[in-house]
């Protein structure tokens, strides 16, 4: 009796028989006896609810067993160009690196492994995807691309590019390649170039912020063309700025600021063209000048507005004067005239009197105030 090992194996399990440390057989559930005198029989027994095998001699097992293994374990054995998808009871649970070779228990647990080549595009499958979205385990196994509304998303694998991809959830296996994937915003960009120090032609000092709007119209030249487009457009507005402010005298600038607006336009569209942005406008939003060319400038002005003014009073008062002259001809040669202004000046002069007292009629007042001419 104490030479006979005992070894009992549950309905959920499975034990593994080593002899003097080399693998024998492989134990079904039951009660097992060996007559062991010197202790060479070793029995490892594992729960087969978990159906991973997690004994580090998978290769010598599949070497022993042969075509016996298939009695026992799933054999899940990758290549190095592909990667293994594992469902157990149909349900996706794991994903194999490409050259993984691993053992999985039969029994409990229905394990299927199918593998997936990792040619072509390397794109995972939507129905992969979102199963190991839904395990937390998608973002180990691949790169993932979810690209918003109004973008446009590059693909490199390598460091070249494979694909362009509209806007949706893709996922690229990330085995045995390199795989980069880079969001292109395609919606229209504000662009600011503030506090810029410039020189017109006339030697003038003045501070310009300028603002323009710009829109990536073709991802592909935007990032294989250009190492930060961003950059590039802000020091091309710069440069279209200067040499529009410089090539222009002060007086210009203040005139007609549209045409400054316009040669910037025309300069900076032009250096974009074949880099994949649209510039869709430009305007110069202040125009700051120093302190004492404010002054100057502000006396200027308001020695324009006052001869403005002299001029158009000088006017006003010869066209008055005008006026009188055709007033006093009309009452020289029509008498009923003269007779109607008389009235409208007594009653002008009445209004400003309390009391009249009118001797000799209304002929004699008339007389009294006003001396008709003959």
């Amino acid at each position: 009796m104490f030479w006979t090992k005992r070894v009992v194996i549950g309905d959920g399990e499975r034990g593994l028989v080593y002899r003097n440390r080399r693998f024998e057989r492989v134990l079904e559930a039951g009660v097992h006896r060996w007559f062991d005198p010197f202790g060479r029989i070793e029995v490892r027994s594992f729960d087969i609810a978990t159906p991973e095998y997690a004994g580090p001699d998978v290769d010598a097992l599949v070497a022993r067993l042969g075509d016996a293994l298939a009695g026992t374990f799933v054999l899940a054995d990758i290549g190095v160009d592909e990667v293994g998808l594992v469902s157990k009871n149909g349900k996706l649970e794991d994903v194999l690196a490409p050259g993984t070779r691993r053992l999985y228990w039969k029994g409990l647990v229905e394990v299927q492994v199918r593998t997936v080549p990792l040619g072509g595009t390397l794109e995972v499958e939507a129905a992969v995807s979102r199963r190991l979205r839904q395990l937390g385990t998608l973002s180990r196994v691949a790169v993932v691309a979810d690209v918003p509304a109004e973008h446009a998303c590059l693909v490199f694998v390598d460091g070249e590019l494979r694909r362009t991809l509209a806007p949706g959830s893709h996922a690229f296996w990330n085995f045995r390649k390199n795989v980069v994937v880079d969001i292109v915003d395609l919606r229209v960009q504000a662009v600011e170039v503030s506090g810029q120090e410039l020189l017109t032609r006339d030697k003038v000092s003045l501070r310009v912020n300028l603002a323009a709007s710009t829109r990536v119209i073709d991802a592909v030249a935007t990032r294989t063309r250009v190492a930060r487009i961003g950059d590039h457009v802000y020091r091309e507005l710069q440069y279209g700025l200067r040499r529009a402010v410089s090539a222009k005298s002060l007086d210009e600038l203040l005139g007609d600021k549209a045409s400054l607006d316009a040669d910037i336009f025309a300069y900076v569209r032009g250096q974009m063209t074949g880099l994949g942005v649209e510039v869709l406008g430009v305007g110069v939003k202040d125009v700051i000048l120093p302190g004492e060319m404010k002054e100057i400038l502000n006396g200027v002005v308001q020695a324009e507005k006052t001869a403005q003014a002299n001029v158009i009073r000088r006017r006003e008062e010869a066209n008055a004067t005008r006026s009188l002259l055709n007033t006093a001809r009309l009452i020289e040669e029509s008498p009923v005239l003269m007779r109607l202004k008389e009235l409208e000046a007594l009653e002008k002069v009445t209004e400003r009197i309390d009391k009249l007292t009118v001797f000799g009629g209304l002929d004699g007042v008339l007389k009294q105030l006003v001396t008709l001419k003959q």
